[in-house]
């Protein structure tokens, strides 16, 4: 009966140490999130456009080739982006450049 209890309290605080920690990491990655629109912010204000990757130039063949699937995990590879980000990156590439 006391191994129950003491399995009990474990998952008791098991559960408590994760939500704790979501919690935190949840804050982080808004507190992240707003330094990085003010970056963007700062960035406009004093006309600095970001560089583009190197190795983009590939992406572009990709998709002029009409191989966006390819073209996407080219770009995730180059930038280390995400799948939702290296999306919408890859649809809005200019491929004239």
């Amino acid at each position: 009966m006391n191994t129950l209890y003491v399995l009990l309290a474990l998952l008791a605080a098991a559960g408590w140490i994760t939500s704790t920690v979501t919690l935190r990491m949840r804050a982080l990655q808004d507190r992240a999130d707003r330094l990085e629109r003010r970056l963007g912010l700062v960035l406009d204000h004093l006309g600095i456009e970001e560089p583009e990757p190197a190795g983009l130039d590939a992406v572009r063949a990709l998709m002029r080739e009409g191989r966006t699937v390819s073209a996407i995990k080219a770009y995730r590879e180059i930038t280390g982006a995400g799948l939702a980000e290296a999306k919408k990156a890859v649809e809005s590439l200019d491929l004239k450049v």
